[in-house]
């Protein structure tokens, strides 16, 4: 079985229902699955530290989960325009892997949510994709072949799904955004099995 790791940080909750989305999207396609995990808060405080594991919700995230995918899906909340802190610092200890290589010629997809329909979605999408494009890691957005693509009047991108929240943070998924969190994880996954079976150097 193939896998692919689904990792979010969710401060309201969008995030995280568009992991499950994109997870449900992976697993559309047969020989691939989904392993869903969160990063834990960062405290301005720096002595105060989280508990291992989380009392609710997906597990944390560790390097071996990162290591041992063959596909990932990124998925943050806009930060001014950039991706959030907690998951740029789970980033940032990734250096190990950097060196071995052991990302090198996996695919991976970014998703994003933000209040406001002009609230840096298509930016913060960008900058999640730096550190993946240093692993040298493949990829991949969403085409305009996606039809709801075409339809969108909230969220949709071609760097990658995106919803948008609301001022509050309670605004529904549309139908539109909806369809592409699936369409990603989908493609996602149909990208780790071909190159399953023709693997790139």
């Amino acid at each position: 079985m193939l896998e692919i790791l689904v990792l979010y940080y969710s401060r309201f909750g969008a995030v995280k229902q568009m992991a499950n989305l994109v997870s449900r999207g992976v697993e559309s396609v047969d020989g691939v699955g989904s392993c869903v995990r969160t990063v834990p808060p960062v405290s301005t405080v720096t002595e105060a530290s989280e508990d291992a594991i989380p009392s609710h919700g997906d597990p944390y995230v560790n390097l071996e989960d990162l290591q041992r995918c063959h596909g990932l899906a990124l998925g943050s909340p806009t930060r001014f325009g950039n991706m959030a802190a907690p998951l740029k610092y789970f980033f940032d200890a990734t250096g190990g892997l950097w060196l071995s290589g052991a990302l090198c010629s996996k695919p991976a997809a970014v998703f994003t949510s933000s209040s406001s329909i002009h609230g840096g979605q298509e930016s913060t999408l960008l900058s999640m994709m730096l550190p993946l494009f240093h692993h040298g890691m493949i990829v991949l957005g969403l085409p305009y072949s996606e039809p709801a693509l075409h339809r969108t009047d909230t969220g949709g991108t071609p760097y990658g799904a995106s919803h948008v929240a609301g001022t509050n943070s309670d605004r529904p998924i549309s139908r539109e955004e909806h369809e592409l969190c699936i369409a990603l994880g989908r493609r996602l996954a149909r990208l780790v099995t071909a190159l399953a079976a023709a693997p790139v150097d």
